[in-house]
């Protein structure tokens, strides 16, 4: 599977920084290895930084079972999603959380009886077969470090075979060789903040070490001898380079000396380059690259090409394009570029395909909406035939009486149009609370569709906003681009004037709603804004694996992802002032209302010490504040009683602050 096939398939929003120009490696260091000015704080990240004793006084007390068992229910309702597809068509491999962690599954064909493979507490996923779909390439993750391991197993099941698995390190599938006698992956095991990438011969079982040069590359295709690399200057700045693996040799395509996002695979045709980015347009689009020109493949339009993909056979290629919030699906002939015809599905909120067969003979195609529990079919191409392998499981709760969601406006300070996404309950005594989730990125969005976490919310009364302010994808690069570095500070407003807007227009009998604000990732540092440099804006808080100072985060991240985020956040050493304005804890002495933290002790992106620091301040100035650690878990709760309890406690918060 190709890289932009795959990252269609995961349907993950491409994610958007605009970072300035990387340096040379002279004599002075890229602001990611020069220290910033010093600062009182924490050091290090995960749970060697922080004592057990510390972790058990923060860990989550009970909930009332009447509250957690609407919970259990609630997370017992379960989409159909795609999986991996044999060649042939006739078995699939999927993973699913049912035992409460994410874990394999084989089923021997259509409706037929599913068959767990892996289990254990430890997240784990299929990322592809071997070319004669006998083994299963399985990613394996403990307590949420994001350090996964690689293994191999075989699709009738039985024990996991080992390729890479080492502490600190990422290891990460590239791809299956096309021989079918080896595998190729990627592992920081040389440097923390570089990728090499090594071929596994599967077989003999050992390594060989392919390409090592410093950076954070991906092979984004790859056909014979020859790949397309990308390195990752940013979460939206690639450079493009073909690399001969025989003869070593490295040739610059795209983006050197540049500062714009690419996304590459090869076409039909031979010596021809796909390409997704935003370069010459405002908008993501596709792109087909010849003789060194890009040449338009989708039309002009006010929305993204947000991911695609092409299958390996070069047959066809899949275009998701995010409208607004809502997904849709377009299929094109490889060779002719002509639109294909798809296949009859039930009116839907979002359509994208969930996964391509090796051959390209059988592709998968998911659809929900805010009512519609996601569902997916499989299409055979040759017999154009719809085939549901699995149904979606809704024990006890009718989906069907969910809250619609509306598609929303706000006015930001300056005239701007926020858009946000609006789940509301059928009715309230008096106004309803009103609770605003920020969504995590910050090159992230909120979307429409199924959610039965907001649904949540909205039967325990809370009407349910998800705004996408500016920072968000799907509404251009300006857009995009408008809070990069110390250009946030002119948009942070965007997290004010919504609630403003609610307390002037969404009052009852002349009296206004209570507001409440909550997020995860950005999304956790958008509430201690709210907060802090907001304070009086919202009447309650709560932020989940939150970034609290901006510097402190900076110094202490994963060393690959401080390389990344620096273009997003700014530079800790050139921009240190905007950094120290745009930190809650610079205005924590601002705070006035009741505020729950919520963090995962092994998170490598957002350290555990953002949490402790935002709480500890806190509890000096006796501000009412609640702290739940978990310690196995990181970048938010993956395991099901975790899961329950994030929930659960946010809830209770909410209801005794904004009831």
């Amino acid at each position: 599977m190709t890289r932009a096939l795959l990252s269609l398939v995961l349907f993950t929003a491409a994610a958007s920084a605009q970072p300035k120009k990387a340096p040379n490696a002279t004599a002075n260091p890229p602001s990611s290895q020069r220290k910033p000015p010093a600062q009182s704080g924490y050091s290090g990240l995960g749970a060697e930084s922080v004592s057990p004793e510390v972790v058990a006084q923060f860990a989550p007390k009970p909930l009332d079972p009447k509250v957690s068992g609407r919970i259990q229910s609630m997370l017992d309702v379960r989409g159909a999603g795609g999986g991996i597809l044999t060649s042939k068509g006739d078995r699939m491999v999927f993973n699913s959380r049912v035992t409460g962690t994410p874990q394999i599954w084989r089923q021997d064909g259509p409706m037929k009886w599913a068959v767990q493979l892996t289990g254990g507490e430890d997240r784990t996923a299929a990322v592809a077969l071997t070319r004669d779909d006998k083994w299963i390439v399985v990613s394996r993750d403990v307590g949420g470090a994001e350090n996964p391991g690689l293994y191999l197993m075989s699709i009738e099941g039985g024990p996991l075979e080992l390729i890479q698995h080492a502490p600190k390190v990422q290891t990460s599938l590239a791809f299956v060789g096309e021989d079918g006698t080896s595998l190729y992956y990627k592992a920081n095991d040389l440097k923390p903040d570089s990728y090499a990438i090594y071929r596994y011969d599967l077989a003999t079982k050992k390594k060989e070490l392919v390409f090592d040069q410093p950076g954070l590359w991906e092979v984004a295709d790859h056909r014979g001898d020859t790949w397309l690399l990308v390195k990752n200057l940013g979460n939206t700045q690639q450079e493009v380079y073909q690399y001969e693996v025989g003869a070593k040799k490295l040739t610059p395509l795209l983006g050197q000396g540049e500062v714009e996002e690419y996304d590459v695979s090869f076409g039909a045709k031979p010596g021809q380059v796909l390409v997704r980015t935003n370069k010459p347009s405002d908008f993501q689009r596709l792109y087909a690259l010849e003789a060194g020109k890009l040449t338009p493949i989708s039309p002009e339009v006010k929305f993204d090409v947000e991911s695609f993909g092409i299958d390996e056979a070069r047959t066809r290629i899949y275009l998701s394009t995010n409208e607004a919030g809502y997904a849709r699906l377009r299929v094109l002939d490889a060779r002719t570029l002509k639109p294909l015809p798809l296949p009859k599905l039930p009116a839907a909120d979002n359509l994208y395909v969930s996964g391509v067969s090796r051959n390209g003979r059988f592709a998968g195609m998911s659809y929900d909406a805010a009512n519609l529990v996601p569902q997916n079919a499989v299409y055979d191409w040759q017999t154009r035939k719809l085939t549901t392998w699995r149904t979606a499981t809704t024990p006890e709760i009718d989906t069907t009486k969910f809250a619609p969601v509306s598609l929303e406006y706000y006015p930001a300070r300056d005239g701007t149009k926020i858009p946000m996404f609006v789940r509301r309950p059928a009715s309230c005594p008096g106004p309803c609370p009103v609770i605003v989730e920020f969504h995590g990125g910050p090159e992230g969005q909120s979307t429409a569709g199924f959610s039965g976490y907001a649904q949540l919310f909205v039967d325990a009364g809370f009407v349910f906003v998800q705004p996408n302010v500016r920072g968000s994808t799907g509404y251009g690069k300006t857009w995009l681009h408008s809070d990069n570095g110390p250009k946030r500070l002119n948009v942070i407003t965007d997290i004010e004037d919504v609630a403003k807007h609610i307390r002037a227009t969404w009052g009852k009998d002349g009296k206004a709603p209570k507001i409440g604000v909550m997020g995860g990732s950005y999304g956790g540092y958008s509430s201690l804004m709210a907060m802090t440099y907001f304070a009086g804006a919202y009447d309650a808080g709560q932020a989940n694996v939150g970034i609290s100072n901006l510097t402190t985060f900076l110094m202490n991240t994963a060393p690959y992802r401080r390389i990344l985020r620096i273009s997003e956040y700014g530079d800790p050493v050139k921009e240190a002032e905007a950094l120290k304005q745009l930190s809650p804890t610079t205005h924590i002495g601002k705070i006035k209302a009741p505020l729950l933290i919520i963090q995962g002790v092994n998170d490598p992106r957002v350290p555990v010490g953002e949490a402790l620091q935002m709480y500890r301040e806190l509890e000096k100035r006796k501000i009412p504040a609640g702290m739940i650690l978990f310690g196995d878990e990181g970048h938010g709760a993956s395991k099901r009683g975790n899961i329950v309890a994030t929930i659960g406690h946010t809830i209770a918060f909410f209801e005794k602050h904004l009831k």
